[in-house]
């Protein structure tokens, strides 16, 4: 019987990319994936750290995990391994593997197999250069994800991704177009380019491509339909790289754009690199380059010394620029960060309490871009058959619509007939 592989993913798009490619190195030496609500030979998790919660949730599931199966073996794999790396030996973990040498994991899981030993796969970051993984499906997916970009050269105040993923690497665009023409033929007819700070794309590489360079090369692929963003700063949206994505009509009119605060002070203590006045302008640029467009963003509240009034002008803000959605988090303290040891750090009840007057603000500007969508046709990508028999997928703006009728990885035309909590509804158009 061969042995079976269940992976538990945290944190970010960038995360779900690597572990789909790492459980693909164990299908290609004989493994398989454990089903649904089996127990698994080997559990590997994918750990997050950017936030505490993150970090938490990620040292649960490895417990969980060995609970459930004793005789099982665990793997502790991405962030929180990388920054943590020896100390996670006594968690049992055969093999602990940061954010290199994932390419090696199977290979590196059974030299510890085969030693009885455990293997600690954590190295310096400071010469890493852009790891080649590489999809040729996603499991159990319609979208697939690639990842374009690691790695990030900023260093704001709150953050401590720069530490667990190192500087910026970028994937070549020739690889790009490899990995694309894969994805492809596996039959995906959207692709979601993601990256630890897109926004950096290509200035590492020798020819120095830029994002949109990125974009043409999947949208040049025969079968890719969509094209999807990760997170992007807004110093990116120029004149000159709206001119450049206004022309590819594959990309979908949704973008995030990453906020973190209303407040031009609070900004300033995060180390951001842009101003309120700046994101604003951003968002017009794209507003009036894509007809429906829908702004998606991160926010965290209750950043050391902000204050109520603080906290009040990034409601305002949110309010002013419509996003159609608002992911919140509350600051989490995270050891070797600026912000960790800075004044003014705001007590747990009032973070909690800021999460979710902003988390409604989002719900009802949500609701507000829904309802002026009301009505319109709009191509659906059926992604799954859920519970109770409907269909669901999203538009092109990202936002979810349940049907009747459809077949899981087609593009359908919907004519959008009512809001439900978090999306809306969908008649065939000819209906």
């Amino acid at each position: 019987m061969p042995r079976t592989v269940r992976f538990y993913t945290l944190g970010c798009k960038v995360n779900q990319y690597d572990s789909e490619a790492m459980l693909e190195r164990f299908l290609e030496k004989g493994y398989v994936a454990a089903r649904q609500g089996e127990a698994a030979d080997v559990y590997v998790v994918n750990t997050c750290m950017v936030t505490g919660t993150g970090e938490n949730k990620s040292m649960q599931a490895a417990r969980r995990f060995k609970r459930q199966n004793p005789n099982g073996e665990l793997i502790i794999a991405g962030c929180l391994a990388q920054s943590k790396g020896e100390t996670l030996r006594d968690t049992g973990a055969r093999l602990v593997i940061g954010t290199q040498f994932r390419g090696e994991i199977a290979e590196l899981f059974e030299q510890a197999i085969a030693e009885n030993s455990q293997i600690i796969a954590v190295d310096s970051l400071s010469r890493a250069a852009f790891e080649p993984l590489s999809i040729h499906g996603h499991q159990g997916h319609t979208r697939a994800l690639m990842k374009i970009q690691e790695g990030c050269d900023n260093r704001c105040t709150f953050c401590i991704v720069p530490t667990v993923r190192g500087g910026i690497r970028s994937r070549t665009l020739a690889d790009i177009r490899v990995e694309a023409g894969r994805l492809a033929q596996a039959g995906f007819k959207e692709v979601v380019l993601t990256g630890v700070h897109l926004t950096s794309y290509g200035r590492d590489l020798e020819d120095r491509p830029s994002l949109p360079d990125a974009i043409q090369a999947v949208a040049q692929t025969d079968g890719i339909e969509r094209i999807r963003l990760g997170s992007l700063e807004p110093v990116i949206v120029t004149d000159a790289f709206i001119r450049a994505i206004a022309k590819i009509p594959k990309l979908c009119p949704q973008f995030h754009l990453a906020l973190q605060s209303g407040s031009d002070a609070v900004l300033r203590r995060m180390k951001r690199r842009y101003n309120t006045m700046q994101f604003l302008t951003a968002a017009k640029r794209l507003g009036q380059a894509f007809a429906d467009v829908a702004l998606t963003t991160d926010i965290i509240v209750g950043f050391p010394g902000e204050t109520e009034e603080e906290f009040q002008e990034t409601v305002d803000f949110c309010r002013k620029i419509g996003f159609m959605k608002i992911h919140v988090f509350p600051y989490s303290q995270r050891a070797g960060t600026p912000a960790a040891v800075m004044d003014g750090q705001v007590p747990k009840h009032v973070k909690d309490e800021r999460v979710r007057e902003l988390i409604a603000v989002g719900e009802a500007l949500s609701a507000d871009y829904r309802s002026r969508m009301l009505q319109t046709v709009q191509p659906v990508l059926i992604e799954e058959k859920q519970h109770g028999g409907l269909y669901a997928g999203y538009t092109p703006q990202y936002v979810p619509v349940v049907c009747e009728k459809g077949t899981i990885g087609d593009i359908i035309p919907l004519r959008l007939t009512s809001l439900t909590k978090e999306g809306m509804r969908g008649e065939p158009a000819n209906a």
